[in-house]
């Protein structure tokens, strides 16, 4: 006796007509998930929003040595500043947050490499990025379809 094989729940459907194309969220999107991903997000969402902070601040003699030492002058954090909170802040809304993880992924890579180039440890910014698309990944149901894990 033959089984009938699964249908493949990640296939796109056969008949793309618009009457029979998905529409809200493409899988059920569990409470206890949506809540554990806001919370693993709010962590970098802080951290992000702190070392922002910090970068408009004067700089005292210690911070302009460890500036120095990464090859930044104390004139170009405010820019830093700024792109790192428009970054945050669209990671922290929800209709973007998308676009703010991509262009997170952008600017922890960009920290990471400055780390490596110098030979400090380089953990912390790719840490950060990880809990970012981890935390989006447990709160949006379509980066779920879209990546689904297969378990073997």
């Amino acid at each position: 006796m033959s089984e009938t094989p699964r249908p493949n729940p990640y296939s796109a459907p056969k008949d793309t007509s618009a009457e029979n194309l998905p529409t809200g969220n493409l899988a059920a999107n569990p409470g206890w998930m949506v809540w554990t991903g806001r919370v693993i997000s709010v962590l970098p969402i802080l951290m992000l929003l702190m070392s922002a902070t910090f970068k408009f601040l004067k700089p005292n003699e210690e911070m302009e040595k460890g500036l120095s030492h990464l090859g930044w002058q104390a004139g170009q954090m405010p820019t830093l500043g700024v792109v790192e909170l428009i970054c945050a802040l669209l990671y922290a809304i929800p209709q973007t947050s998308v676009l703010g993880a991509i262009l997170l992924t952008g600017y922890l890579g960009g920290a990471t490499a400055t780390h490596v180039r110098v030979g400090d440890p380089w953990i912390a910014p790719v840490i950060l990025g990880g809990l970012v698309w981890f935390g989006l990944f447990l709160r949006d149901s379509r980066l779920r379809a879209l990546v689904p894990w297969r378990f073997l």
